[in-house]
């Protein structure tokens, strides 16, 4: 196994000049139908989507690639950001990926001037199974991602805290055009990997188990049931079972302080009774939207500061 962590973190010490083009996706891979996904802050995201939606819609149609986004509170696990996934052709997720950064770095020009930071972060996620093929043998492939793009890339180790959560954050650092080079030869060589496109039809699945849930398990569709009753509505989250402590309280006064600020009804599945695939206990919270969404929160932070401790 190699290790993924900070060995791999910086650009490296020598800066080579780039004289031969690296090899491109064939043409086959630039036809597949392919996808990407990354982390936007929550003010990022309103900007990528424009008023009424006409930015995202502009991006989209000089790409030719389908841009989708997490909704409002629907974060990656253990951060405050959504999900943006960009999926079609290799040249078109290129293009939109362009598009989407040269905006989101023209925003921070605007609010902060030139304090603004050329070499801010993009964070991909990608799959835990595909992350070897970028690590390569040794570190052999990395390095040489490193090495072309001139851009930092760190791919963060798994985050055991949110049991089911198979994905992992490459971070890349460096200036716009760096960054992109290095989501190039990342996609190119995500592109030749089977399972990831397998992947890409979940495109929002830890929202799911861990998020206000608005998608479906299959990524679409609203999953509140809008009922003519609002406090009708119906959400399960999945909560690891060494977690369940924590959140319940002593003599249960966690989960009754839960329900009274929040309104909402709350019900643990029993002992053994988990999420389809996972060991974490079912958690249904009910009521209206904003009792689920607050009840939620005050879950997830219950557990949060059980995994820091």
């Amino acid at each position: 196994m190699e290790s993924p962590e900070s060995s791999y973190v910086s650009s490296p010490d020598v800066a080579p000049k780039r004289s031969v083009p690296p090899k491109s996706p064939t043409s086959d891979d630039k036809e597949k139908h392919t996808y990407i996904k990354f982390l936007v802050s929550n003010a990022a995201a309103g900007s990528v989507i424009g008023k009424g939606g006409s930015t995202i819609t502009d991006f989209q149609s000089q790409s030719g690639a389908r841009i989708q986004l997490s909704r409002n509170h629907e974060f990656f696990p253990g951060t405050s950001d959504r999900i943006i996934m960009i999926s079609g052709a290799f040249n078109d997720i290129i293009k939109a990926m362009e598009l989407i950064l040269a905006k989101l770095l023209s925003e921070a020009h605007a609010e902060d001037g030139d304090d603004a930071d050329p070499k801010s972060k993009v964070r991909l996620i990608v799959p835990n199974s595909s992350c070897g093929g970028i690590i390569g043998k040794g570190g052999a492939t990395i390095k040489s991602f490193i090495e072309d793009s001139q851009a930092g890339i760190k791919i963060s180790p798994q985050d055991h805290n949110f049991i089911g959560l198979n994905d992992r954050l490459v971070t890349l650092t460096g200036s716009p055009e760096e960054q992109m080079r290095a989501i190039y030869l990342i996609l190119s060589k995500l592109t030749e990997d089977a399972h990831y496109s397998q992947s890409m039809n979940t495109p929002f699945s830890y929202a799911v188990a861990y998020n206000a849930i608005h998608f479906g398990p299959n990524g679409t569709g609203g999953k509140f049931q809008n009922n003519k009753e609002d406090r009708g509505n119906s959400v399960t989250i999945g909560v690891a079972d060494e977690h369940i402590g924590v959140v319940v309280g002593r003599g249960g006064r966690n989960i009754m302080e839960i329900s009274q600020v929040s309104g909402a009804r709350i019900k643990i599945s029993d002992r053994g009774d988990f999420m389809s695939g996972t060991s974490d206990r079912k958690v249904t919270i009910t009521g209206s939207q904003g009792a689920i969404r607050a009840a939620e929160a005050m879950i997830m932070q219950k557990v949060a500061s059980a995994a820091e401790r």
